[in-house]
């Protein structure tokens, strides 16, 4: 008998959002309260987005080394494994240098996992089903989202202030996840079915798949309008690519640094409940925007909505609010924005990658869009650093995060520029897209 979707599914696309959650979220925090400096922790993880952005460079050879199903099982055993090491890596005198090695396997397996699921999940169902239940998949990824951003790090929180021991409490957040990835292992080794279709691809060789390669990435590189296009792929989120590595140090750090002093878990609840649920709203409210209008008529609003919010960073550094309302809706508004003016980044990536190759060059496309946040989240530390030295306006206190998120709104001017030069028909996504391949 034919398993369910609803028997995979699930378990499936949890298991993909959390890893990436765990490698670019929770490490932030994690190193922070063990009393990492900001430019280390910025840069050094900064690094751990490299497997994301050189994806494409090695997934064709997923195609033609075993199955699908094997490729999802080693990878969700592999970060069992990395996770549980972690977990035993935290309580010693390396634990930075030790847990880097392991949250970059992480992503290299993390990453891996992507590949094989999505494929996956296009091979076991049907063109019909995949529709039926895209917004399943979608929805439990988001699920993922709210538990890594959110509800593991209001655990550490709460293990932290009860064990009084960080390392421990952090210790026992990855043992915990190791245990889950685990116990979904073991289940999909029973549950996940055997498609028919998924097998090594024969046909191929390593030869073949590096010369077609070759070709994807000349006719990437060849498509009109490439520079614009690349420069907006990089720089139309470097607002937000400053950003995120210093927002949860900033809310964390004490006042008497500039910081919001607010504890672990107040900070899960904010970007992990609060935070997420704006961003999910600005994005269908999105989606719904361009469906009526096209992407042209709304890429200016979402540039001003992805770019504009931030400034309610630079409200919080000034006014340093007691009232954890506050906190929490200056930041709903930002992310609110953020996942709105998203939605035209993501939509721009499907439009440029029309045509033949579409699937490929569209890999390319993400690759550019990890690279775009890869990097201006290594400096961010650093220009933090620089920056707290400055004093503008003779103001007295601490400066270092007011001045920075003054500096992502110096950043919005490339958001603005590259919206400028992007090319775009002012026709699509006014209505259903035909085949991307066509």
């Amino acid at each position: 008998m034919k398993s369910s979707p609803w028997s995979w599914i699930p378990t499936l696309y949890v298991a993909e959002g959390l890893p990436y959650f765990a490698v670019n979220t929770l490490t932030v925090l994690m190193y922070v309260n063990l009393g990492v400096p900001l430019a280390e922790m910025a840069f050094f993880t900064g690094w751990l987005y490299l497997p994301w952005v050189i994806k494409p460079f090695w997934s064709p050879f997923v195609d033609i080394i075993r199955t699908k199903r094997w490729w999802v099982l080693a990878m969700q055993a592999a970060l069992t494994i990395s996770m549980a090491a972690v977990a035993f890596l935290l309580p010693t005198s390396l634990f930075f240098s030790a847990t880097l090695v392991c949250f970059w396997l992480m992503a290299f397996f993390s990453a891996t996992h992507d590949i094989a699921a999505d494929g996956y999940y296009m091979l076991e169902l049907s063109s019909h089903q995949q529709a039926a239940y895209v917004g399943v998949r979608s929805t439990f990824y988001r699920i993922a989202s709210v538990i890594g951003q959110g509800g593991l790090v209001m655990l550490a929180g709460h293990l932290e202030k009860s064990m009084q021991d960080i390392p421990a409490a952090w210790s026992t957040v990855f043992m915990a996840l190791s245990a889950f990835f685990l116990a979904v292992t073991l289940y999909h080794l029973r549950f996940l079915p055997k498609p028919a279709p998924d097998k090594p691809r024969n046909d191929i060789s390593a030869s073949g798949i590096l010369s077609d390669f070759g070709h994807t990435f000349v006719t990437f590189f060849q498509k009109p309008h490439i520079v614009s296009a690349l420069c907006f792929m990089l720089l139309y989120r470097l607002p937000e690519a400053m950003c995120i590595k210093l927002v949860q140090p900033f809310l964390v750090a004490p006042r008497d640094t500039g910081g919001l002093g607010l504890t672990t878990a107040e900070v899960g609840f904010v970007n992990g409940t609060v935070g997420v649920i704006a961003l999910l709203a600005g994005g269908i409210l999105g989606g719904l925007a361009i469906a009526r209008d096209g992407l042209k008529a709304w890429l200016w609003p979402m540039a001003l909505s992805l770019t504009l919010p931030c400034a309610f960073y630079c409200w919080l550094a000034i006014s340093q609010p007691t009232e954890f309302w506050w906190i929490c809706a200056a930041v709903g508004i930002e992310q609110f924005g953020y996942g709105f003016g998203f939605t035209a980044f993501m939509l721009y990536l499907i439009y440029f990658a029309r045509g033949g190759s579409a699937t490929s060059h569209y890999a390319f496309c993400t690759a550019f869009m990890a690279l775009g946040m890869m990097l201006p989240g290594m400096a961010a530390g650093w220009i933090h650093d620089r920056l707290a030295a400055l004093s503008f306006f003779g103001t007295d206190g601490p400066q270092g995060y007011l001045n920075f998120f003054w500096w992502v709104m110096i950043c919005c001017l490339a958001t603005f520029a590259v919206t400028f030069a992007v090319k775009i028909d002012p026709a699509f996504g006014r209505k259903k897209l035909s085949n991307p391949d066509t």
